[in-house]
């Protein structure tokens, strides 16, 4: 791979238009990180539609640049205002606030910067180094492997996912099945469209992860947030003593690893990434009694694990094709725009366009060390915007976005629909990442499902057959069986109990 990524990486610090495209960005990640209720799933996508007219690679560079900067600009908010600006920056909080109310706001985001770099170098070596092997591995995948992997992708969502894994499960469900809305790619029969000519097409990707994620958190900040500007607390120091950053590299490496194995992971996301490595640093802490008070272990552990799960997310995106979470998602949908699709045969069709995405997250990553450090004091700047002003302003770039992608008002239709739908979810508590990653993988495992049951002559043997796709299957089964395993169990306890007395 070095033969095409050095060249790769000389071409964009080469070229003008590229650096400028990364600087501004990391400029631009920063900025949508950093403000309350713009998640990066939200920045990438009211970004897209910029582009579009790009070529892959420039568009790569540009998407990994907003990518990794607004995971650190997350934890702007966090340590500031103590509201997260990034749902995976809440754990950040829980000990950054506590340092910035005690005059530490400067290191809290010096401790946050520095460990999301080493994070993202690590999750950038672990994308080097295992993903080629997983890629050749799967280029031994068939289609009921890849009919097992989309299910499993479903499954491990669901089970993921805050609040119940059935309910969880049930909307994946809901998104499959709204993913064979359309002509039926083997019979051209119309299914599910309603006579509606915008269905016809099917749900277009790009409309409907920009109405889930940008419109609908949009319109809830809209009915809640006051837009008030809230008190700057003081920066106090910004440099942190080296011998004081040498001795937390455990923690460090720690967090770092636990981002980049639970982001490689299907559908699990630095959500869980992050309370993961914060649960194990208070745990092995010696003094687990500071974490929660402004304890800097407490901020250095998840954003390592924040930032690494950026790598390790693009694992299963770039092997097997499948998005590691919703932000995977979003930058699945730009490949398949630039008609590229990821996956094991991307390594052997079109190897340098996989040493520019590991070139760009290398780039973005030293881009946003660099700038991230400089911006630090004007950081709480931005987070004094009004919020209603740049609510709306997005709520216009959604609509813009929408409409871009094919110059279509059908478009718009189904962004606002899904927009409401999200705003829906958002109210009753319910989550929208089932259903954005039910509609991505629905044609997946329809077309590899109704293809390994052409093969086997409609006998489901073939699953039981092949040891990855049976393996796939049961874990699948298993993750899904597993809480209504745990409820039975309870409800038998308490009966017991019940009976006892």
């Amino acid at each position: 791979m070095t033969d095409t990524f050095l060249p790769v990486l000389a071409g964009f610090l080469a070229n003008p238009l590229d650096l400028a495209l990364l600087v501004g960005g990391t400029l631009v990640g920063l900025v949508l990180g950093a403000i309350p209720g713009i998640s990066t799933t939200m920045a990438l996508a009211i970004l897209l539609p910029l582009t579009f007219a790009m070529e892959a690679d420039t568009a790569i560079l540009f998407l990994m640049a907003v990518f990794m900067s607004s995971v650190y600009g997350g934890s702007v908010s966090a340590i500031l205002l103590k509201i997260p600006g990034t749902p995976a920056s809440i754990v950040t909080q829980l000990d950054g606030y506590p340092m910035a109310r005690a005059g530490r706001a400067g290191q809290a985001l010096t401790y946050a910067l520095v460990a999301s770099t080493v994070g993202a170098i690590l999750g950038l070596l672990a994308l080097v180094v295992l993903t080629p092997v997983l890629a050749d591995y799967a280029t031994n995948f068939r289609s009921p492997e890849f009919a097992a992997v989309a299910l499993f992708g479903v499954a491990m969502l669901a089970f993921a996912s805050s609040g119940s894994t059935l309910v969880a499960g049930v909307i994946g469900f809901i998104g499959i099945v709204l993913g064979t809305v359309g002509f039926d790619p083997l019979t051209d029969a119309q299914r599910m469209t309603l006579d509606l000519p915008l269905l016809q097409s099917g749900l277009q990707l790009i409309p409907v992860i920009i109405g889930l994620f940008g419109l609908a958190e949009v319109l809830d900040n809209l009915l809640d947030h006051s837009g008030e500007p809230r008190a700057r607390p003081g920066l106090g120091r910004i440099a942190v003593p080296l011998g004081d950053l040498l001795s937390r590299w455990k923690t460090i490496l720690r967090g770092s690893a636990v981002g980049t194995f639970v982001g490689a992971i299907p559908a699990t996301g630095s959500a869980v990434a992050v309370s993961i490595a914060y649960a194990q640093e208070r745990r092995l802490s010696r003094e687990p009694e500071a974490f929660g008070k402004g304890h800097p272990d407490g901020v250095l552990a998840p954003e390592a694990a924040n930032s690494a799960s950026v790598g390790g997310s693009l694992i299963p995106l770039m092997a097997l094709g499948v998005p590691g979470d919703t932000i995977t998602a979003v930058l699945m949908g730009a490949l398949l725009i630039h008609g590229l699709a990821p996956g094991p045969l991307l390594f052997q069709n079109d190897p340098g366009f996989v040493s520019s995405v590991y070139a760009s997250v290398l780039l973005s990553l030293v881009a946003t060390l660099v700038l991230g450090f400089a911006l630090i004091r004007a950081a709480v700047l931005v987070t004094q915007i009004p919020a209603r002003l740049m609510y709306v302003f997005i709520a216009v770039f959604c609509l813009m976005g929408a409409f871009a992608i094919r110059n279509d008002m059908n478009d718009v239709y189904v962004m606002i629909a899904f927009g409401l739908v999200g705003l829906l979810f958002l109210r009753l508590g319910l989550p929208t990442a089932p259903l954005a990653f039910g509609l991505i993988l629905g044609p997946i495992l329809e077309e590899n499902l109704r293809r390994s049951l052409m093969l086997s002559r409609g006998s489901w043997s073939i699953f039981l057959d092949r040891p990855i796709a049976l393996a796939l299957v049961l874990a699948s089964l298993a993750i899904v069986l597993l809480p209504a395993f745990g409820w039975l169990r309870a409800r038998l306890r308490d009966r017991e109990v019940l009976a006892g007395r």
